[in-house]
């Protein structure tokens, strides 16, 4: 047999041998193996030889560096078609490379999409990526057209039949877009469960989110090349759920993988990891190894900004803003205005706030849990309810001088007081208790002249487009824990299309949750920041960042002052500058 050792040695440490659609590896000595799974953090810790390989070109890069360091035994075919492999990945990088170059310009038209149709340059350099490496993180502020992206993607060969999947608002909103974009056949899912529904013959096929645990069966057939993930933040929590698990299936079984969000980290940075499991399995390693280099205490990043760095180095994560593909559009004004509260509403919930706050604070595993969740529940709904009738006399100045607005909060009672204040504006619902057809008609209200006045769920806003056409105000009446939850909505507003400067009006109240939730925002958007723009400056920030905790210590603190107690409020609690940069105070 024809043998090639990469190594001169007195024996190989082990075999490197292909085989359809993989690399096996065996007869490891134990120190090869431990350090092979170093390498390559997808073999299980337990694992014991033979281990196998995908035959893809990233891999064959690695085994042939990794057999450049250890001397193995490849038998002389074996090796070519490792090299071979090596080089073609260099290839592609270097193509990559220059697809992502200022002056690159794609092909003109193209099959499948309507005449006069062709995308732009930057949507078609994100298109060229995934079919290059097969997967990409697309992260895009809003409004650079990512719906565009994936429909460009659907038309390119060798793709279909394409699985796309949206929140429940945005199907109809999809199937509208690609028909218009495409000439695509494009079919809308229906129901949670294929026996009674048969898939008809279509190109692109659109699912809800809620509706994929019904559908994994089919998914684990493999009937789908490619999956299009819009807002793929939807996944942040991982397999942990069924929606997740079936989604997974549905990413392993494509050859395509297209994550669309202009916010990848809604929270904690470890979501990143979760998000980058749909899209590329393999490049940032298992859990375990991600907690350990990436993060500070398994829920921090400890290096966004490097983090950003590595992910588009890789290829596998692509951002541009309005800046870099030369929209010029007018800065987003940022307004933040203490609003007076009902002091009644804060009062009510005073008393079991601060025993919450204690059982947060002092009491055991499972006390902690279950209070946490029941203090932030109750707060914020006071809070919420506090200031409903000032955010609303706030809407009715802006409303009064012909300036529609698009209102945001999250309580389905601070939604009454808000309807029954502004009830002669004519005010619509797009909250999470409408039903799509519901959510549809409020969005042609809107746009239609026959509403100035939009009531919007804070995490409802995700991909919806038109908005910019009559909307340039948008008032935050609630807050959320989640930077990207406001600027998804601002970017509604602040893209193309939009003829007006935008203005984001934070409607904060100096009492109830407001103060908290603010400094906490800082804290989390530093580390959107780092993974979303590493060239900026990231700010450092408190090592406790937990968001009940801050709410605890606020009120036991308030506890203290009631008492005579002469002790300041903790300095974590202090608001933090990061998320209203920029921002105009208005006193």
């Amino acid at each position: 047999m024809d043998l090639t050792l990469t190594f001169e040695a007195a024996r190989p440490l082990g075999l490197i041998r292909h085989e359809p659609g993989r690399w096996v590896i065996e007869r490891c000595e134990p120190h090869v193996a431990i350090r092979l799974k170093q390498i390559f953090p997808r073999i299980p810790k337990q694992a014991v030889a033979p281990f196998a390989l995908p035959d893809d070109p990233l891999t064959c890069a690695d085994i042939e560096w990794f057999a450049s360091r250890y001397a193995f035994e490849i038998a002389g075919p074996d090796l070519g078609a490792l090299r071979e492999g090596k080089d073609l990945f260099h290839r592609n990088s270097a193509e990559l490379d220059r697809i992502l170059l200022p002056d690159w310009q794609p092909l003109a038209g193209g099959a499948g999409l309507r005449d006069g149709q062709n995308g732009r340059a930057y949507q078609h350099q994100a298109v060229e990526v995934v079919m290059r490496r097969g997967a990409l993180l697309l992260g895009d502020v809003g409004g650079l057209g990512k719906t565009y992206v994936g429909g460009l993607l659907a038309v390119r060969p060798g793709v279909l039949p394409v699985a796309i999947v949206v929140e429940a608002h945005l199907q109809a909103q999809w199937k509208e877009k690609l028909e218009a974009f495409t000439t695509l056949r494009v079919h809308c899912i229906k129901t949670t469960n294929p026996l009674k529904e048969k898939l008809p013959d279509a190109d692109v096929y659109i699912w809800r989110y809620s509706q994929l645990a019904g559908w994994v069966s089919v998914f684990a057939e493999g009937l789908f090349r490619t999956v299009i993930f819009d807002e793929i933040q939807k996944l942040r929590t991982g397999t942990s759920s069924a929606m997740g698990a079936s989604a997974k299936v549905l990413a392993e079984k494509a050859s395509y993988r297209l994550g669309l969000t202009g916010s990848p980290i809604y929270g904690y940075g470890i979501e990143i990891f979760a998000v980058l499991q749909f899209i590329d399995a393999n490049v940032l390693g298992d859990y375990y190894d991600f907690q350990r280099e990436w993060t500070k205490d398994g829920k921090h990043l400890s290096e966004p900004k490097a983090l950003g760095t590595f992910l588009r180095e890789q290829h596998v994560y692509l951002r541009r803003t309005k800046e870099d593909v030369g929209q010029q559009m007018p800065a987003v004004n940022r307004v933040i205005q203490t609003v007076e509260h009902h002091q009644a509403d804060l009062d009510a919930v005073e008393a079991i706030v601060r025993a919450l706050a204690t059982q947060v604070t002092f009491g055991s595993f499972t006390e902690r849990g279950e209070a946490a969740r029941e203090l932030d529940w109750r707060l914020r709904h006071a809070t919420g309810l506090a200031k409903a009738r000032s955010v609303a006399a706030y809407a009715r100045l802006l409303l009064e001088n012909d300036q529609p607005v698009l209102l945001c909060g999250w309580h389905r009672d601070v939604y009454d007081i808000w309807l029954k204040e502004l009830h002669e504006f004519r005010p619509f619902l797009y909250t999470g208790s409408e039903s799509p057809a519901q959510k549809e008609a409020a969005k042609r209200a809107a746009l239609g002249g026959d509403t100035d006045l939009l009531i919007i769920s804070l995490r409802s806003g995700a991909g919806l487009d038109g908005l910019q056409h009559r909307f340039s105000d948008v008032v935050f009446g609630e807050l959320d824990w989640s930077p990207g939850v406001h600027q998804q909505l601002v970017w509604r507003l602040d893209r193309e299309g939009q003829t007006r400067p935008v203005t984001a009006h934070y409607l904060v109240s100096d009492d109830g949750s407001d103060p908290v939730v603010i400094s906490r925002l800082g804290i989390k958007g530093s580390e959107a920041r780092g993974v979303n723009d590493p060239h900026l400056g990231v700010e450092s920030v408190p090592s406790d960042t937990s968001n009940i905790k801050a709410l605890a210590r606020r009120y036991l603190t308030k506890a203290q002052l009631a008492a005579g107690v002469a002790e300041p409020i903790a300095p974590a609690l202090r608001p933090s500058p990061s998320l209203f940069d920029g921002m105009e105070a208005t006193p």
